[in-house]
């Protein structure tokens, strides 16, 4: 976690930021890799008596699914939180995608979670379930859960969720007089 811009009279940083991280997830790039060269192998080193087709289809299914895994775990391997005077914005992976970006004034109110876990959520990444919202879950932890006015939730887990609660309320809250 990083705080950045202290201003003064507030306890809390102009722009704060925080992230979450799994190194699990490395793991699943690499199986990603091993089937891109596997499908590498398969086209390069082959022998091509059992036809065209099949040999194709299997030369191009291991690099699509290892490309597709590469890809999937990269975007969720880390979420970064930044949440500023006018939003709260989430990135995920290292191209920073999927982003989403929440008004605070779309913001009903932020609550510690103490214990998110990938299970709950159907696994990690960006995710969705009808009965208990929107989530980015890049590994079991903390986490912080925003009401949205419009009776949404959005969840993240990040690295000292407490901190960036209190952060968040205290955005929501009008400032005090003699406050900027």
């Amino acid at each position: 976690m990083r705080e950045q811009s202290h201003r003064e009279g507030s306890t809390h940083p102009e722009v704060w930021t925080g992230r979450a991280t799994n190194r699990a997830q490395w793991l699943l790039a690499l199986v990603g890799a091993a089937c891109v060269a596997l499908g590498i192998g398969l086209a390069v080193d082959s022998a091509w008596h059992s036809g065209v087709v099949p040999l194709a289809m299997s030369v191009v299914g291991c690099i699509a699914a290892g490309l597709l895994v590469i890809c999937g775990t990269l975007a969720f391997v880390h979420v970064a939180v930044r949440v500023d005077k006018e939003a709260l914005e989430v990135r995920c992976g290292h191209m920073g995608l999927p982003r989403r970006r929440i008004p605070l004034s779309h913001i009903a109110g932020a609550e510690f979670a103490p214990h998110v876990t990938p299970r709950h959520w159907g696994g990690w990444g960006y995710r969705w379930l009808p009965e208990k919202g929107t989530a980015v879950v890049v590994r079991r932890g903390e986490g912080v859960v925003l009401r949205l006015w419009d009776g949404h939730t959005f969840t993240v887990t990040i690295d000292n969720a407490e901190t960036a609660v209190r952060v968040i309320k205290d955005r929501l809250r009008p400032p005090a007089p003699g406050r900027t």
